[in-house]
């Protein structure tokens, strides 16, 4: 149950704060406000999914349970760098 709330519903937070920020409307924070916001959280995101895969590939080489769990985080951690992508 450790690995579950650390590796899924801890990353899952990021994506969560980032569609709350591109679905607030815009007379709520301003337009420039929300972009940047959803700029910060979408590369934090993303250097959160780097060193995650990076530490799934260092894990890879001890045990392969370890790594699917850091490979899961990183998968998790990517969608607000796509959702960013899709809707710029």
């Amino acid at each position: 149950m450790k690995r579950f709330i650390a590796h899924i519903l801890l990353p899952t937070t990021l994506p969560l704060v980032f569609l709350v920020v591109a679905f607030t409307p815009v007379e709520v924070l301003g337009c420039r406000t929300r972009g940047l916001l959803a700029l910060l959280i979408a590369f934090a995101s993303g250097a959160a999914a780097l060193a995650a895969a990076i530490r799934a590939l260092k894990e890879r080489q001890g045990s392969e349970a370890h790594a699917v769990w850091w490979a899961a985080s990183t998968m998790i951690l990517v969608i607000p760098v796509i959702a960013l992508i899709i809707l710029a």
